[in-house]
């Protein structure tokens, strides 16, 4: 017999489609379908007045661990920890151990994930072993379920491997993902470099070791016509730089996370190490710059940068913490604040957190079109709750979020019309 799931009296937001209406939304084994095609008598109601209805959540930046690190976090805990923040669908990066620079790891991830839930599509390396000296075998990992290509964690130094990675990834149609650091002036950094390090006694990593890099790829991109898309961008100066490429037609894309619009480096003073990472709270300049980014359109995405850590790595000496902090059950509150301080609106907002992410990746989702996989996410824009870190999903606890206050989450997530996360 059919499933039949009737989302009712929602606010259904959905860019792709230039709509923003209250109104139904039908779903019949697993299909968003048109309500005159159901037998509505015998359909599952959820009453949605006061929500939004919105195309499934993607998360373009995600790190599971799995495999080598599954005491960190699994597919599987990340996939929970997905559903519970609204997220369908995530990107993971390939920075596990062994690294994801080959087919067979690339094809474990995806059987893995198989039946978790989240879809996950896996990031291969740009470098064998992310070494950053010969590249990966691209087609070999696109054809095991690849998006894109990418040695998160570190940049690829060498600048003529970086051109040979963006014209090899082009030609079999994959996106280069860009860790912008130029590491001899980061090395040794922990922090960002400015009043608040030096007060500290703190080695800092300067705006300009992020804005380089981001020259470089944006040159090189102008270079070769590929596709390139800055990841996690931190500061006013690399805003300015991809601005001004997307001005000239350049295939530049960048995201940003939700701690680089709602904390700064003051977050650091008393040597937490929860508000350690790469690349480093910046200024309130750099903060107030990312918030105008996300509205005029300079940033594309929003994604969490989700990287979980044992306590192992963060309850030590500073300097020598992990980078990182976990963000999948916090990113759709913080990012809902810019909402309600009318920085950018509901439409906008879905936008940079699914629409944006599944065309950058060239993945489906991103709509609730009628005959689409009913990948849907029901946020409640009013709910309050305190959010515990002990209490989440991930297997990482690392969050300089932990007991904040905060309005607005994900209600109900649906994967193909399964129920993946239900608080009603």
């Amino acid at each position: 017999m059919s499933r039949v799931i009737q989302l009712k009296n929602g606010r259904i937001i959905d860019p792709s489609q230039q709509s923003d209406e209250v109104a139904d939304l039908w779903i019949k084994d697993g299909i968003i379908v048109d309500h005159r095609s159901v037998d509505g008598e015998n359909a599952e109601v959820f009453d949605l007045a006061g929500n939004w209805v919105v195309p499934g959540l993607i998360d373009m930046h995600v790190h599971l661990r799995e495999p080598g690190e599954e005491y960190k976090e699994t597919i599987a805990s990340g996939c929970r920890a997905a559903a519970a923040g609204g997220f369908t669908a995530v990107a993971c990066m390939p920075n596990t151990k062994p690294v994801n620079d080959n087919s067979s790891v690339t094809r474990f991830i995806c059987e893995q994930a198989a039946s978790c839930a989240a879809r996950v599509y896996p990031v291969g390396a740009i470098s064998q072993e992310s070494g950053g000296e010969r590249l990966a075998e691209y087609g070999e990992m696109k054809a095991a379920g690849a998006v894109a290509v990418t040695d998160d964690g570190q940049p690829v130094v060498d600048s003529r491997l970086m051109r040979r990675a963006m014209e090899y990834a082009s030609s079999h149609g994959l996106l280069v993902m860009s860790h912008a650091e130029e590491i001899s002036l980061s090395r040794g950094g922990c922090m960002h470099e400015g009043e608040v390090s030096t007060r500290l006694g703190l080695r800092g990593i300067p705006a300009a070791a992020e804005s380089i890099m981001v020259y470089r790829e944006i040159a090189l991109a102008e270079l070769t016509g590929a596709r390139v898309h800055i990841s996690h961008v931190s500061t006013e100066q690399a805003l300015a730089l991809i601005g001004n490429a997307k001005a000239r037609g350049i295939k530049v894309t960048a995201e940003t996370a939700p701690h680089y619009f709602t904390l700064t480096e003051q977050a650091v003073l008393g040597y937490d190490t929860h508000a350690k990472m790469n690349p480093p709270l910046r200024t309130e300049k750099d903060r107030q710059a990312v918030r105008a980014a996300l509205r005029d359109g300079t940033l594309d995405a929003i994604a969490t940068d989700h990287a979980p850590h044992s306590v192992l790595q963060k309850e030590v000496e500073f300097n020598l913490a992990a980078n990182g902090i976990v963000g999948l059950e916090t990113s759709l509150s913080l990012s809902l604040v810019l909402v309600r301080e009318g920085v950018i609106d509901p439409v906008r907002l879905v936008q940079l957190m699914s629409c944006a992410p599944a065309a950058i990746l060239g993945v489906a989702g991103g709509s609730l079109r009628i005959g689409e996989a009913a990948d849907v996410t029901v946020i409640d824009p009013q709910r309050r709750f305190t959010f515990s870190a002990e209490k989440s999903h991930s297997k990482g606890k690392n969050t300089p979020f932990d007991g904040w206050k905060l309005q607005g989450k994900a209600v109900l997530t649906l994967l193909a019309g399964k129920i993946t996360h239900r608080d009603l």
